[in-house]
């Protein structure tokens, strides 16, 4: 799975400015707002940083499901990430790494 870099210019939520230019996975991708927001609430009382990338870009599509949203975290948190989501439930939500 390719990575992504967010630099703090690109981040719109400042609980995310901690993640400068770190190297960046995307652990779900969907058009499921609560979906996103729950595995995103389940991350963050684990204290990983976490960056909903592409939101706007979803809600402004509507309902063509052409734009998900994407769910990363620092590569460095990757693992501990994805126990939490399997254990949380939605383990058929992850992409593959």
């Amino acid at each position: 799975m390719p990575e992504t870099r967010i630099s703090r210019d690109e981040s719109a939520d400042p609980r995310s400015s901690d993640l400068g230019a770190r190297p960046m996975i995307e652990l779900i991708r969907a058009n499921d707002v609560v979906l996103i927001g729950f595995a995103r609430s389940v991350l963050e009382a684990a204290e990983i940083p976490v960056l909903v990338a592409d939101s706007h870009m979803s809600l402004m599509e509507g309902s063509i499901g052409v734009f998900g949203q994407r769910l990363l975290v620092p590569r460095d948190h990757e693992a501990q990430a994805r126990r939490l989501l399997v254990d949380a439930g939605i383990a058929h939500e992850l992409r593959q790494p």
